[in-house]
């Protein structure tokens, strides 16, 4: 090997490593659905990720192997802290290929392009926008998020990408069951977190449209430009989807921007339960949404989609002089990603979605939706039948809000506290990982159902242990 040459002095050996590491790697995702849920990473783990600089070569392949039981959970059907989806064991095949590859999708004539290319297509096609518009895979929500932002801006505000902008005039509108990327957004470009007004819901924790009326009407009057409303479709909370059409029909008659966040509920198009609630998706100026949540693609993978190519690359396309495009060549093709987002530098996240479509195809996709939608109405008749359960939301598509509320006279502090406990305790125990939220100034537990995996035994598992440790705490006095 010469001198600087960082490829395996031993293919061979190389080789049965990796071979080794797949195995573990498919032994892992074939078991998930066995053992704890969660478990918390041991002090001689961490110790490990304590070393000193390298400074000498060494095998870092055990180390690696030791990781694996120590996850956030996610791929197990007992995960329901969070919305993250529970990912498939083909997506291995995937990212080995493009490691190998080591592309950067950043621009020029190659493959990653084309995939992603064809992969925007069908997403076109499934949120029923425009199929001449546009998108970008991307990380996730919050960076789709911020692009979307930022061409709503640009096309309200013609110079900004070269003078900035008024501090204060522009203003924008969302409801208060809305995700916190929205107003971060707001934050990275400048805009300011008061810009975004957040309006009030209804009973169902929707966008209340009269009061979005109303808002809008009032900054107009003071001398504010609205630039933007977004309708959410599935709110994090407690699932709730806006009235997308009459969203769309007030930004259209106010001319503002229409974005959707759709980070885990746009998804339901693919399935029938949701569909017609989402069905103003494809009235959107811009749509952001994972494809790391409901539609089961390995982490991490999002999108943003633009109905108008034009304005969409508008905002981003200024490449410098050794970015330069040709007819021919390496420097050729169609589509640069640079053109129509910030990162030059892009990994080859598109060829796992295409692989994952291509493989199971949106009919099961839907179907595994509807299933996990079915498991939420489930959850609410137990927790319906049980005497020391309380629902504290309703269930528009799969995330039940309820909490434990024993026979005692207990404030709504104690109260909170006994099931920030509860929870707590299934965690640790390794029996589930539900989470916590706030519906009406009330602690939840928040069960959010978008594991594929998940069968009705597992909720009654939940269930169960909710009831136990719950009475548990509560003979023990441990409030």
């Amino acid at each position: 090997m010469s001198k600087g040459d960082l490829d395996p002095k031993n293919w061979d050996s190389f080789r049965a490593e990796a071979h080794k590491m797949l195995d573990k790697s498919i032994d892992k995702m074939k078991s998930v659905n066995e053992g704890r849920v969660w478990s918390p990473v041991p002090n001689t783990l961490r110790d490990k990720f304590k070393a000193n600089l390298p400074i000498n070569e060494s095998n870092p392949n055990e180390i690696i192997s030791d990781i694996l039981p120590y996850g956030v959970g996610n791929t197990h059907p007992r995960f329901f802290g969070w919305v993250h989806g529970a990912g498939t064991p083909s997506g291995i095949i995937s990212d080995i290929a493009s490691a190998s590859m080591n592309v950067n999708a950043g621009g020029r004539d190659h493959v990653g392009p084309v995939v992603e290319k064809q992969v925007l297509k069908w997403c076109l096609e499934i949120m029923g926008m425009p199929k001449d518009g546009s998108g970008l895979i991307v990380s996730g929500t919050s960076i789709a998020t911020i692009i979307a932002m930022k061409v709503a801006r640009d096309q309200k505000i013609k110079n900004s990408r070269k003078k900035g902008i008024i501090q204060g005039q522009l203003v924008g509108y969302t409801s208060e069951q809305s995700h916190s990327c929205i107003k971060q957004a707001f934050d990275v470009l400048g805009l300011g977190t008061e810009a975004l007004r957040v309006v009030p819901c209804n009973d169902n924790f929707e966008i209340d449209l009269d009061s979005l009326k109303k808002l809008i009407s009032k900054d107009r009057e003071m001398g504010f430009t609205p630039l933007c409303v977004v309708g959410t479709a599935g709110a994090v909370n407690m699932g709730a989807i806006d009235d997308l059409e009459g969203i769309a029909s007030i930004a259209k008659s106010e001319n503002l921007w229409f974005h959707v966040d759709g980070a885990f509920g746009a998804a339901g198009l693919l399935g029938k339960l949701a569909h017609d609630r989402l069905s103003g998706i494809s009235q959107a100026d811009s749509l952001a949404f994972d494809f790391h949540k409901w539609f089961q693609v390995n982490y991490e993978a999002g999108c943003v989609l633009f109905k108008d190519n034009m304005t969409h690359r508008a905002s981003f396309s200024d490449r410098a002089e050794y970015l330069r495009g040709s007819e021919r060549g390496l420097a050729g093709g169609d589509f640069w990603a640079v053109d129509y987002g910030p990162e030059l530098s892009r990994g080859f996240r598109a060829l796992k979605v295409w692989a994952h479509l291509k493989e199971h195809g949106v009919e099961a996709l839907g179907n595994s939706i509807d299933r996990n939608i079915r498991l939420a109405q489930y959850l609410e008749k137990r927790v319906k039948n049980e005497d020391l359960l309380v629902s504290l939301a309703p269930t528009p598509l799969n995330i039940n809000c309820f909490r434990f509320v024993p026979n005692l006279n207990l404030d709504d502090a104690k109260l909170d506290a006994l099931n920030e406990e509860i929870v707590i305790l299934i965690q640790e125990r390794g029996i589930a990982v539900p989470s916590t939220t706030k519906i009406n100034n009330q602690l939840a537990i928040r069960i959010n159902i978008t594991n594929h995996r998940t069968q009705e035994s597992d909720l009654d598992i939940l269930v169960q242990a909710i009831l136990d440790i719950g009475q548990e705490l509560t003979k023990n006095k441990t409030l």
